[in-house]
């Protein structure tokens, strides 16, 4: 039976464009065979096989080779059409393989009990496997383990990154908890820029320890440690050398070891200065006050912090003293020996003080001289007790006139003592009076 020349045209359009739908789902096909699950691979099977259903030619897909049958002519549309069914055909396989692989690798898995796999359709030899499936299985966090067991189970304290007090880091440090044990008040460090993260990077056996047994060789008591790296803690950073080296220095002045031990204790940054400038602050005092070496050691055994601070006040108070206050030299050197303290005190509270004593209370210079403990005690407690005198009539200070009143008992002695020997009244008489003033 012969087909007619519209007929074949006809049936060449339908071959090309079936061609053309296959090979559009050719390669939609080639990319959904990448994809992670195979449910979605079924389903654009399925409309390749309802494509097949719907065309005139029959196919048939056997081990990735194809033939077809009909009575129709083989045209280039035709040709193109074959090839592209023979290439699904062949991605069709491999995947086929590749999931029987893949099924076959989950029943290992699953019976060495590892649940983490890769892409279901990555090559077999791409999915990282452990080493040894035994050992994994040995520490698995199911498997119930002795009390021997966990109390030997080391996990490391982890330091918090980052906070604001040097409490959290106690329990995590070994140097912050040995220094609290030795009396240092961490809170006062920690107000203190970049000393906490100083001492959190500061080893105890390697940078502190040996500070600490220095301070103890040269005679520091265990029980002022903690005050000293508490006021200084920039001293766990010094070199042990330059430290022994100071100390030798201040023994050459003929500094006792008791004296030098009791220096460094009220003194904590004493030990932080070198030779050098140690020596300038020697020389500077006893040329000032033009005092011989044994009165230089002796201020500065007193007020260790003379070598310390800054030389500044120390001058000021000596011009105010000289100028302002109007004592002589011999007079300044005198209250410098007795009262170390006057040449760091404050200007405006020397000047208010010594104002009252010399002009409301009539003293002298010479008296003030003699008595110099008056320049160091608080206004308001030379002024109550004066008034108080002054109320009852015997603020009498001239050590030639009856009833004399020592300037040094009238500042030094307690409350009730003053009430009772000097001012001859009871406790309670002078507290009602100092609620007049």
């Amino acid at each position: 039976m012969k087909t007619s020349k519209p007929a074949l045209q006809t049936c060449a359009q339908e071959e090309v464009t079936m061609a053309s739908s296959c090979a559009q789902l050719c390669l939609k096909c080639r990319s959904l065979l990448c994809s992670k699950t195979v449910a979605t691979t079924w389903q654009h099977s399925t409309q390749v096989r309802h494509c097949r259903t719907v065309t005139p030619v029959i196919t048939k897909v056997l081990n990735g080779s194809s033939f077809f049958s009909g009575n129709h002519r083989t045209s280039p549309a035709s040709q193109r059409w074959k090839q592209q069914m023979f290439c699904y055909s062949e991605l069709s396989v491999k995947h086929l393989a590749t999931e029987a692989k893949e099924d076959k690798f989950k029943e290992e898995l699953s019976r060495a009990d590892v649940v983490a796999y890769k892409s279901p359709l990555l090559p077999v030899n791409e999915i990282q496997m452990p080493l040894d499936l035994d050992a994994a299985a040995e520490f698995s966090a199911l498997e119930e383990i002795t009390h021997e067991e966990a109390v030997s189970i080391s996990v490391p304290a982890a330091i918090p990154p980052s906070s604001t007090s040097l409490r959290d880091y106690v329990d995590k440090s070994e140097t912050l908890s040995k220094l609290v044990q030795l009396g240092v008040n961490l809170w006062k460090l920690e107000q203190r820029p970049n000393v906490g993260t100083m001492l959190l990077k500061l080893d105890f056996n390697m940078d502190v320890a040996p500070r600490l047994l220095f301070l103890k060789h040269i005679g520091v008591e265990e029980s002022h440690i903690g005050y000293i790296i508490t006021h200084n803690p920039f001293i766990l950073t010094e070199d042990l050398e330059s430290l022994q080296a100071r100390v030798n220095y201040l023994k050459s002045k003929k500094f006792s070891s008791e004296t030098v031990a009791s220096m460094v204790s009220r003194a904590p940054y004493l030990l932080n200065f070198s030779v050098k400038r140690l020596d300038n602050r020697l020389g500077f005092y006893q040329q000032q006050l033009n005092l011989s070496a044994s009165n230089t050691r002796n201020i500065i055994a007193r007020l260790p912090r003379l070598l310390c601070g800054s030389l500044e006040p120390v001058k000021e108070n000596l011009k105010v003293c000289e100028i302002e206050l109007g004592f002589k030299e011999n007079e300044i050197q005198h209250i410098a020996l007795t009262v170390p303290k006057v040449l760091t005190a404050n200007k405006r509270k020397l000047t208010q003080l010594f104002d009252f004593i010399h002009n409301t209370m009539k003293v002298p210079h010479h008296l003030i001289t003699k008595f110099p403990q008056v320049l160091n005690t608080k206004y308001l407690r030379v002024r109550e007790r004066h008034l108080f005198l002054e109320f009852l009539g015997k603020a009498q200070y001239d050590p030639d006139l009856p009833n004399y009143i020592s300037l040094d008992r009238l500042v030094s002695l307690p409350d009730e003592i003053f009430c009772t020997e000097l001012a001859l009244a009871t406790l309670e008489d002078f507290y009602l009076f100092q609620k007049t003033l």
